[in-house]
């Protein structure tokens, strides 16, 4: 089984976020650089396929060469191999043409991608990369199971769980309980020593339209202060709550 995972490289939740050029670029100066949590749950599952059934793990990555720590992370991991395509993942649709080309080359069976990135959140690219290449797609997925084509996956909704069959090619975008947190790995010296060994393919991007443009990014309202009342004064906590919080 060939399995191809998909690799966002977003800043560091603990990282300074700031905005340059009349707040329509973010910027990087300073910023930690991580594997996407829900990337790294998915690479973990996709690891634990090699361990257990022989799987071929490659990593993925639509960016430019400050990415490649990342993807080296992601091969101290347990990838096989990488792949960088060297363009800037200006918007969901572009970065999904990338990876459909990647996918449609590499002939890959199974397909894991967060369903969303830390960075943006936008939970497209799952989706618009299985319309793409014409594969099935579960998305928020929390556990998946492989046997010979035939696949049982496991996805979040709304008030419980849904147990769903598929065939591979499948495209999947995981979250956490793919894996759990105890589950996901540390890189160590062995690993990070042979990472640097195995291939790191670039390729270059094709042609596909940005629909999207980001015109201005904006920081969350700081907190205002907190307002006490005391607890003998309930019609002034009424009234608070009614004509100034606007809950009731």
């Amino acid at each position: 089984m060939k399995i191809l995972v998909c690799i966002s490289h977003v800043p560091d939740t603990t990282s300074k976020i700031n905005f340059v050029n009349g707040d329509s670029e973010f910027d990087t100066n300073g910023v930690q650089f991580v594997i996407n949590p829900n990337d790294e749950f998915g690479l973990t599952r996709a690891i634990w396929f090699k361990e257990q059934q022989g799987a071929n793990v490659t990593v993925v990555n639509v960016g430019g060469p400050d990415a490649e720590a990342t993807l080296r992370k992601a091969l101290a991991i347990g990838a096989d191999e990488a792949i960088r395509v060297n363009a800037v993942p200006t918007d969901g649709f572009f970065v999904a043409k990338q990876l459909a080309e990647v996918v449609k080359n590499g002939n890959y069976d199974l397909v894991i991608a967060g369903k969303e990135s830390l960075d943006y959140n936008g939970g497209m690219v799952p989706g618009m990369l299985a319309a793409l290449t014409g594969s099935d797609f579960i998305n928020s997925c929390i556990g998946i199971e492989v046997n010979g084509t035939s696949v049982k996956a496991v996805r979040e909704i709304d008030g419980g769980k849904e147990t769903l069959s598929a065939n591979l090619p499948l495209v999947v975008g995981g979250q956490k309980g793919i894996v759990e947190e105890k589950d996901l790995r540390i890189p160590n010296m062995r690993g990070i020593m042979t990472a640097r060994t195995k291939a790191l393919t670039i390729l270059e991007p094709v042609a596909a339209e940005n629909n999207t443009k980001a015109v201005k990014f904006e920081k969350p309202a700081p907190k205002t202060a907190v307002k006490l009342v005391s607890p003998d004064n309930l019609d002034e906590l009424i009234n608070l709550l009614h004509n100034e919080a606007k809950v009731i």
